[in-house]
């Protein structure tokens, strides 16, 4: 067992609310993962990602439940067990790096093994420099160095006393894309090499989709899917998780007939569009549905194609560089859409802002979202 989790903490404004016992936030954070090497916990700021990573490493208490690592038991209030951080053994490399300004970047790998020889100690800083390859960088001072070598500084400081398990709080939000590229590749290769266990915390939902082997994600003090990248970002459970992974375009209130007729698709009704999906069990009303935006596909004005296509007013476009974004408006009933497209197709289909254009709603990509905020799930 990686990671057993099963734990409550209230979060109080001020002095009035602890006394009313009426907390402004409300943690319960619970599921348990037995494989996957790099763990990502996913969510907006003050989900309580951060809050139930703290509370792996000892740095935060819950105010009940139970926290099992590796099969080790870190924490659990009904056998009174409350591990300190430095009994845990986890490495964790903080959000702002937390280096030592005064000490140099060897002193600041050091800092955690203490206890070893000058020999050992000596041996250790020369194998982490190597495999976080900053070599050269040893007698420099934190300030000397830039934000994507003060990463790597903090990374081999967690991993100096070689901790049981990894906990990187947002570890590559205050770097470039260039130095996160590079982090997230140095990360997979000394994680396989060491073969030691990954939390990860991210708010960015390709960080999680390039890091991660299982995702955990969080809304509102709740996990709400647990699953592979691929589960998670191409089939939400619910629109909380949708908007996380970029559906931009989420309806609510549509019907679908379940379509006996056909093997393979059913058909969703919303606002009199009638449209194909993946075949759905059952017939149910007011379900809510979402399309990534680039599976919303212009196609030329004069096709003939007619299952999903819908002819729209193009209200403004965004250019992004390689790709647009189309604003679009259904003429049939006014619904908004947003579609992304590579700009060498757009550019060949001639169309401009206010001009009438046609769409194709790719019908295996219309995903259907449940209308809970939560499901519980035990991943193994």
């Amino acid at each position: 067992m990686i990671l057993e989790i099963d734990i409550e903490k209230d979060y109080y404004e001020s002095k009035k609310l602890k006394k009313n016992k009426t907390p402004s936030f409300n943690l319960k954070s619970k599921f348990s993962i037995d494989s996957g090497s790099i763990i990502v916990l996913f969510g907006r700021s003050g989900s309580g990602k951060t809050s139930t990573l703290g509370c792996i490493a000892g740095l935060l208490d819950p105010d009940n439940g139970r926290i099992i690592v590796n099969n080790e038991i870190y924490y659990d209030s009904d056998k009174n067990i409350n591990m300190s951080p430095q009994e845990r053994n986890l490495g964790y490399v903080f959000q702002n790096y937390a280096l030592f300004p005064h000490l140099t970047v060897k002193e600041n790998i050091e800092y955690g093994i203490k206890h070893l020889s000058e020999e050992e100690k000596e041996r250790r800083v020369f194998e982490l420099l190597k495999l976080t390859q900053i070599e050269g960088l040893e007698n420099r001072y934190p300030d000397q160095i830039s934000g994507g070598q003060k990463q790597r500084v903090a990374l081999a400081r967690a991993l100096a006393p070689s901790p049981k398990i990894l906990l990187l709080d947002e570890p590559f939000s205050a770097l470039d894309m260039i130095s996160r590229m590079r982090l997230r590749e140095s990360l997979r290769s000394i994680q396989k090499e060491l073969k030691i266990p990954v939390v990860f915390v991210t708010h960015s939902f390709e960080e999680a989709f390039v890091m991660a082997e299982k995702v955990v994600t969080f809304h509102n003090g709740r996990i709400q899917q647990i699953g592979t990248p691929e589960e998670i970002f191409y089939n939400p459970i619910n629109t909380n998780v949708a908007q996380l992974v970029g559906y931009i375009n989420i309806f609510s209130n549509a019907e679908i007939d379940y379509n006996e007729n056909s093997p393979d698709f059913s058909i969703l009704d919303y606002r009199d569009m009638k449209m194909s999906i993946k075949k759905f069990n059952k017939s149910m009303n007011e379900v809510s549905f979402g399309i990534r935006p680039e599976n919303i596909k212009l196609i030329d004005i004069n096709s003939e194609k007619t299952e999903n296509v819908f002819e729209c007013i193009i209200k403004d476009v965004v250019n992004e560089g390689s790709t647009s974004l189309v604003y679009l408006e259904v003429i049939q009933n006014g619904l908004r859409l947003m579609s992304k497209t590579q700009n060498d197709k757009f550019k060949k289909l001639n169309y401009a802002v206010g001009e009438k254009c046609k769409i194709e709603l790719l019908k295996d990509k219309i995903t259907i979202l449940m209308t809970q905020s939560v499901k519980k799930i035990d991943l193994t």
